[in-house]
């Protein structure tokens, strides 16, 4: 869903969700609420990382002109 609990997501993080087997509403839980969040290398763009189960998920995301919250991409690594 590209509107998802007031952040949008782009057509890449849908994508890739889906390549990781990462449920959207894990992705969205690791943005809302992460264990740990930094600068990414995308200027404006913040790297959220959140602990769940038996992998740690990664969430890129940033804010738009209008101060919407967009979701650029997301990863998983088993732990």
């Amino acid at each position: 869903m590209q509107d998802f609990k007031g952040t949008i997501w782009t057509n890449h993080a849908l994508k890739r969700l889906v390549e990781r087997g990462v449920s959207q509403s894990d992705a969205w839980a690791t943005w809302y609420s992460p264990d740990e969040s930094n600068f990414a290398a995308n200027k404006g763009a913040w790297v959220y990382k959140k602990k769940i189960g038996s992998q740690l998920i990664e969430v890129v995301a940033k804010q738009n002109e209008k101060k919407q919250w967009l979701i650029l991409s997301v990863w998983n690594r088993a732990l």
